[in-house]
């Protein structure tokens, strides 16, 4: 797997981070999105049927994408026990289910979380930066990636300064990125956008590109604590974008939908958009998660549903 450089992403772009006016006029310098079209194709991906055996399969591969997340201030140790339990179990009366990708949680918790997850191979992720509003120092924030990586976060998912970005600080914004990028030492980094306050497809198109420049593993749509979060739209143009660098740099990097996905329904959407629009090299966990919550417990009824052919009661999953 090939996994991102700055060095090597700024050398195949011609050094475009080089300076602020030469950042800033290759980001502008990015093709305008045509939002009708790019909404109307999402749209028209998400018609696809998908039944029987290729349904199945798509649930299981959503199942093992699933970054299970509590991000509440009245996260409790037994709390998130019980969610690395679900993680590495989350069906305990079938061991076929797969184990899910990650657990997200603050990084207060990642102790716990890594506790709970030993030995299984699921990922402990931790929102870092400032999360969710990113209002911090720049120290403030790195102490934070510090601390989270130094509890054993196998990740870390960082919040970008909109605020920054919105006014054309690009340059800013990138080099906040690069030293979240070097505090995260060998945790993947996962960049936020909080696309829902970018206000356009052209501001989403630009801080995807800012990401991956600036060395992110992931580029990931939202907090999941705002109204606008996760849709088929940003996540396709999203997907584009990473496309689109890997062809020009050869680096592959991953992307997160995360807030509003909540059904089996949904997820299998988004995974048409995943093989339509990147291809088939992203239809692993490795390049492709859902930030999610209660999304888990729909797959896993829709799970035996297909298995016994009805559906469970409602003791069947638990409430997180």
């Amino acid at each position: 797997m090939t996994m991102p450089t700055i060095a090597s992403a700024a050398h195949a772009l011609g050094d475009v981070t080089a300076s602020d006016s030469m950042l800033r006029r290759f980001l502008h310098g990015l093709p305008g999105v045509d939002a009708v079209g790019l909404e109307a194709r999402a749209a028209s991906l998400g018609t696809r049927s998908i039944k029987t055996t290729a349904k199945a399969y798509a649930i299981d591969l959503a199942i093992s994408m699933v970054d299970l997340t509590t991000l509440e201030g009245a996260d409790t140790p037994g709390k998130v026990r019980a969610l690395g339990a679900k993680a590495v179990h989350p069906d305990p009366t079938d061991r076929t289910t797969p184990t899910t990708a990650a657990v997200c949680v603050y990084p207060d918790m990642v102790a716990v979380a890594k506790e709970a997850v030993a030995g299984s191979g699921v990922k402990v992720a931790s929102v870092a930066t400032a999360f969710p509003a990113g209002r911090a120092a720049l120290d403030v924030k790195l102490a934070d990636v510090r601390d989270a990586v130094a509890a054993g976060a196998d990740e870390i998912d960082m919040v970008i300064d909109r605020g920054a970005f919105l006014a054309g600080h690009y340059m800013k914004v990138y080099d906040e990125i690069v030293a979240v990028k070097e505090a995260s030492g060998a945790a993947r980094l996962k960049v936020i956008f909080e696309t829902g306050e970018l206000s356009t497809y052209d501001n989403i198109r630009r801080a995807s590109w800012l990401g991956m420049l600036a060395g992110a593993d992931f580029i990931k749509t939202s907090t999941g604590k705002v109204a606008v979060n996760a849709t088929p739209a940003n996540t396709l143009l999203m997907l584009e974008a990473v496309r689109d660098f890997r062809a020009q740099t050869g680096i592959q990097v991953g992307v997160k939908p995360a807030g509003g996905i909540r059904t089996t329904k949904d997820a299998i959407k988004f995974l048409v958009l995943v093989n339509e629009t990147a291809g088939e090299d992203w239809l692993d966990n490795h390049w492709f998660r859902f930030g999610a919550s209660s999304l888990l417990n729909d797959l896993l009824m829709q799970r035996q549903k297909l298995a016994t052919g009805r559906y469970s009661g409602p003791d069947y999953v638990t409430v997180d």
